[in-house]
């Protein structure tokens, strides 16, 4: 079915309630453990078409966030889905409550029964109120945020739009493409400072009535970490500090000289070569015939896969007035379709998020139709393993990328690597940042910035901001959605590249081998953690001292031995 015809129905709250408390109690007393097995399985189809109705309202919304039905519906879900997951959370407290639970394990693997564990730990019905609260705010960012445009070179641009000016070969047309930006955000200053600031105490009120000192602690038992914790995460930033920041230092020496500015800037890191950065080659149907071409000649699983997002318009990519910033792939369960959703800009990124989004979109793909009949619920692993997916699809499509770059291949293909390599220490900071917001709730909002400036020398040391607005204050983390949104999930990035980058040096070896660790990998869906998925991949966690000493040199010489002006 394409996505223009299917049909939405909000859907009966009270229904579902009641249809998962009467789960809960058929599951606290099943009898045996195919009973019960049976019984998570029903459930799961059951909240399939909730989960379903609750993805394409969302979808919709992001796609308009002006449009009045569907920014409607986006508000009655905000109001309602906290109740529908402490309904969830209580299904879980029932199965783990039977002495039969173990069965869930035999059949859908280690991750499962923590999982389960997890999610009675992360909520109950006295936080629901201020879950509301919580989805409101991060609603009222989405519009803040979607709302954004921007006046440059005489046009009126989104935020996604002026990245293709802040990559001109133009020094001073980077620093008004930033500049524009900066009138937006500093123009909604005291807006986006009262909704954060919102958040942080809301979170951490959450945390304070289920048990926890912070928000910090929560979230790992919300992002549904498994065999690791802040310490792991601590030793892993410190990692990239140690290993990674000083051959990044080198790295942006080769590309100083490559692009021959002395003195470089923060507006100038977005320029990496003489000439210009790399574009794709070609129009909207081109570029898609490219990716249609690239993926049938993959392998026979991602040739099926392409036709059927392509022919069933899953695909939504284009940058427009109003339609929410980023890019994502949400599974729609009851079609087992996935949809991609991005905002082109005529950059080198456009190649980027589509290869990034169909390596989550594949999983889910294959994970709906998988034999084992994985219930939908442990279809996607965690986030750190989802993104797996999608950061080592970039790198291991690279024998296609010509279909895009044409001539310019060379320059898109030492582009990505440096980009994905320079991410770590970012991804990094907005972890560390997250962690010191939620441990220190009174900061002002200028005390904020100064924190983010401060971790900007520690993870970032080469950034010189100047007098520019808006970054040169520190508020350049009020752009980075996740930190509103999605609060500790940008930690899952750097864990997922950690084991991306280990996917690209194998492929440099081996393509074919490399190809079919990734979809061994990829098979196992949600019924691994994130160190077996890695493991099952010959992989290694980069949680131990010196984790990251080889790759980051394997990295850093392949960019050296490949640069191209």
């Amino acid at each position: 079915m394409k996505f223009s015809e299917m049909k939405y129905e909000r859907p009966d709250l009270d229904k579902v309630l009641a249809q998962c408390e009467e789960y809960a109690k058929k599951m606290a007393a099943a009898q045996s453990g195919e009973e019960l097995v049976q019984l998570y399985r029903e459930e799961n189809a059951m909240m399939a078409h909730y989960h379903t109705a609750s993805c394409l309202a969302s979808i919709h919304y992001t796609q308009d966030t002006r449009d009045e039905y569907w920014s409607g519906e986006q508000e009655w879900f905000d109001a309602t889905g906290p109740a529908v997951s402490n309904a969830a959370r209580n299904v879980a407290e029932a199965i783990l409550s039977n002495p039969h639970a173990k069965a869930l394990e035999e059949a859908f693997g280690t991750r499962i029964l923590p999982s389960l564990r997890n999610l009675v730990l992360s909520m109950d019905d006295r936080v629901i109120e201020l879950q509301k609260e919580e989805n409101a705010l991060t609603s009222a960012y989405q519009k803040l945020y979607g709302g954004a445009m921007a006046e440059l070179d005489g046009k009126q641009l989104t935020i996604p739009q002026l990245t293709l000016y802040k990559q001109s070969t133009d020094p001073a047309m980077r620093r008004k493409a930033y500049e524009a930006e900066a009138v937006y955000f500093d123009a909604h200053r005291a807006e986006f400072d009262e909704i954060y600031d919102k958040m942080v105490k809301n979170r951490n009120e959450q945390a304070r009535i289920l048990g926890y000192n912070d928000y910090s602690e929560l979230s790992y038992i919300r992002m549904n970490r498994i065999g690791y914790g802040p310490a792991e995460v601590a030793a892993f930033r410190q990692e990239v500090v140690e290993q990674v920041v000083p051959m990044i230092q080198k790295a942006l020496t080769l590309r100083n000289k490559r692009t021959g500015i002395e003195n470089p800037m923060f507006w100038d890191s977005t320029i990496s070569f003489a000439d210009g950065n790399p574009v794709p080659h070609g129009s909207y149907d081109e570029l898609m015939a490219g990716a249609r071409k690239m993926y049938h000649e993959l392998s026979p699983e991602t040739a099926e896969f392409i036709d059927f997002m392509q022919d069933n318009e899953m695909f939504d990519v284009l940058s427009r007035p109003g339609k929410m910033s980023g890019g994502y792939e949400e599974m729609l369960p009851d079609y087992k379709t996935p949809f991609i959703f991005a905002n082109w800009n005529g950059t080198a990124g456009d190649v980027d998020v589509l290869t990034h989004e169909a390596g989550h979109a594949l999983e889910g793909y294959l994970a709906a139709r998988s034999p084992k009949n994985i219930p939908e619920d442990i279809q996607c692993p965690g986030m750190e393993s989802a993104e797996i997916h999608s950061m080592s699809m970039e790198f291991l499509t690279a024998p296609w990328h010509h279909l895009f770059f044409k001539e310019d291949t060379d320059k898109y293909e030492l582009l990505h690597a440096e980009d994905s390599f320079i991410f770590l220490p970012y991804g990094c900071m907005v972890d560390e940042f997250q962690h010191i917001m939620y441990q220190q709730p009174d900061l002002t909002p200028d005390e904020r910035n100064a924190v983010w400036l401060e971790l900007e020398k520690k993870y970032r040391p080469w950034n010189k901001f100047g007098d520019l607005p808006f970054y040169g204050r520190g508020a350049g983390w009020q752009r980075q959605l996740h930190i509103f949104e999605c609060p500790f999930y940008y930690i899952d990035y750097c864990l997922a590249t950690a084991i991306a980058l280990q996917f690209f040096v194998a492929s440099l070896k081996d393509h074919k081998d490399a190809w079919q660790r990734y979809m061994k990998l990829t098979n196992l869906a949600g019924m691994a953690t994130y160190t077996e998925l890695a493991e099952s991949a010959g992989m290694k966690a980069p949680f131990t001292k010196g984790s990251l000493t080889e790759l980051s040199r394997a990295v850093a010489d392949w960019i050296e031995q490949h640069q191209v002006s």
